[in-house]
């Protein structure tokens, strides 16, 4: 399987596309506004304790408090409070390497709140879910950071390994390899990619960790509340980090300054990949050149297309989301009704998983099957549906086809779905409803071509537009095109943009600037 990230630099931020064997599996948009990822370690301040919810609100700098429940703050939060403001106050002998700091006895799993934060106390927490509809962030004071390989846990002192590593003597392997690196009261846990690397490529990996923290405990010296003391990484490092492997076959960008950052990264974690990092230089937006843009606008929609004639349905509420499986013209292709609902519900299965990731939809889904009497079938699609979302990084929990042909999952939600408008409000009217005739566009730009070239003087010009429009000029052996090349001794790039809507397009000079047009 082929995985190839795409990252588009915007004004706003960066869009980051991630395809498997040229499908759209993961959209991001990493807003250039948003400061609290999961993962950022802040000093915050307690401002509130609720005993009836044995939580505490954490101001972070958010225009809402942050919450913390008392279960988030782990059973080493006694020792990591103490180090903090020993840190604070440069106490001697207390450095970012924690040999010889006397750990504070573990919490009560069943205490209280009071019992362990007070009121305008300075506290180091970690975000664990980003701000979400009216709600600020949630926190944890179980610090973590995570690696390529490994995750580093100060304070906890244990070692442990991914369930997803089975065999027992690879998970013996890698449990003695860590525990003879690991600095005291230093705990490690063992990603699943760890798997077959030797102790060099581990104790690489646990030593940017231990860099990291250092840099850390240096910003926490002198920090104030509500000041950030670790970033998490940038949404595309993250993914080249959780991802990256041998069947990584591409990465473009198209923004010299996220080129030079990823490469820097790739050097870190995996050098013989860093020639397949490529800066996009081409004439056309890179989403357009590669597809992505229309797969975006087609998969966004309420309504999702399935290979073969079915349809999805996805409709949002406050609670849940809820998906519905249609047959659409695929009820004529089967033999009879049984057939054609187990075909639809596996076209259905691999189309869910794939917008669950997609959209980042988590909470509660309810997918809506196409009702089946065989239980054998039932049970193939309970298996089939748990197959296609073995590959998802969020947790998650799926139950077996209810009696009336539901399927209920639960989706670590971390962060805001993502919800892209693919709907295109008229370029003309701007939604009132009225428009200019559209016949006469080709006339409008063909006037305007003339103005640059003979008015102007342009020496080369560029137009981008609807596609539509671009088969319309360019159709047949003498198409338009080609009459304004022995009509004006020029030639006329004309680049398709789907993201344009059909009465809109742009005039583009040889120096890359575009042209304004009365």
């Amino acid at each position: 399987m082929s995985n190839e990230l795409y990252i588009n630099s915007t004004p706003k931020g960066d869009r980051i596309a991630l395809l498997q064997n040229k499908r759209l599996v993961e959209f991001h948009v990493e807003s250039n506004a948003n400061s609290f990822t999961v993962g950022d370690i802040y000093l915050g301040n307690v401002t509130k304790l609720v005993q009836g919810l044995n939580a505490s609100f954490v101001d972070v700098g958010y225009e809402k408090d942050a919450f913390l429940h008392y279960h988030d703050l782990g059973p080493q939060i006694k020792s990591l409070n103490k180090y903090v403001k020993a840190v604070q106050n440069n106490t001697p002998g207390v450095g970012f390497k924690l040999a010889g700091f006397k750990a504070e006895t573990d919490i009560d799993k069943l205490g209280k709140i009071g019992q362990v934060l007070t009121r305008n106390q300075n506290i180091l927490v970690q975000v664990v879910k980003e701000p979400i509809s009216t709600k600020g962030p949630r926190l944890s004071c179980e610090i973590s950071i995570a690696g390529r390989y490994i995750v580093l846990v100060p304070f906890a002192n244990t070692v442990s390994v991914s369930k997803k590593i089975a065999e027992k003597d690879e998970r013996n392997r890698l449990s003695r390899l860590i525990q003879s690196i690991k600095p005291e009261n230093f705990g490690v846990i063992i990603r699943t990619v760890a798997m077959g690397k030797d102790v060099a490529e581990l104790d690489k990996d646990l030593k940017g960790l231990l860099k990291k923290w250092e840099d850390g405990f240096k910003v926490l010296k002198t920090a104030r509340p509500r000041d950030k003391v670790i970033g998490e990484m940038n949404r595309a490092n993250s993914i080249l980090r959780d991802l990256l492997n041998a069947s990584f076959d591409g990465i473009v960008v198209d923004s010299k300054e996220i080129y030079d950052e990823i490469k820097t990264y790739i050097r870190t974690i995996a050098p013989d990949k860093e020639k397949i990092l490529k800066l996009h230089s081409g004439k056309q937006k890179m989403f357009e050149e590669y597809g992505i843009e229309k797969q975006v606008k087609a998969l966004f929609g309420k309504t999702v297309s399935l290979p073969g004639g079915g349809y999805l349905i996805i409709e949002h509420t406050e609670a849940l989301h809820v998906v519905d499986v249609n047959s659409g013209n695929k009820s004529n292709a089967e033999a009879n009704q049984e057939e054609t609902a187990l075909s639809v519900n596996v076209d259905a299965c691999r189309e869910v998983a794939r917008q669950l990731k997609l959209r980042d939809l988590g909470g509660i889904i309810v997918v809506d099957f196409i009702d089946m009497k065989s239980q054998d079938n039932r049970n193939f699609l309970y298996a089939k549906m748990k197959e296609e979302m073995e590959g998802d990084r969020s947790k998650f929990t799926i139950l077996p086809l209810s009696k009336f042909g539901l399927m209920q999952i639960t989706r670590q939600r971390v962060r805001p779905q993502l919800d892209i408008t693919n709907l295109e409000t008229c370029p003309t009217c701007n939604g009132t409803g009225t428009v200019n005739a559209s016949i006469n566009i080709p006339d409008q730009i063909e006037q305007q071509l003339d103005f640059v070239f003979t008015k102007q003087n342009e020496s080369k010009v560029f137009i981008t537009l609807h596609p539509f429009l671009h088969a319309y000029f360019t159709k047949g052996l003498f198409s338009i095109r080609m009459k304004w090349f022995f009509k004006y001794k020029k030639w006329v790039e004309l680049m398709k943009d789907s993201s344009l809507g059909l009465t809109e397009y742009t005039f583009i000079n040889g120096l890359g600037e575009e042209i304004e047009l009365k």
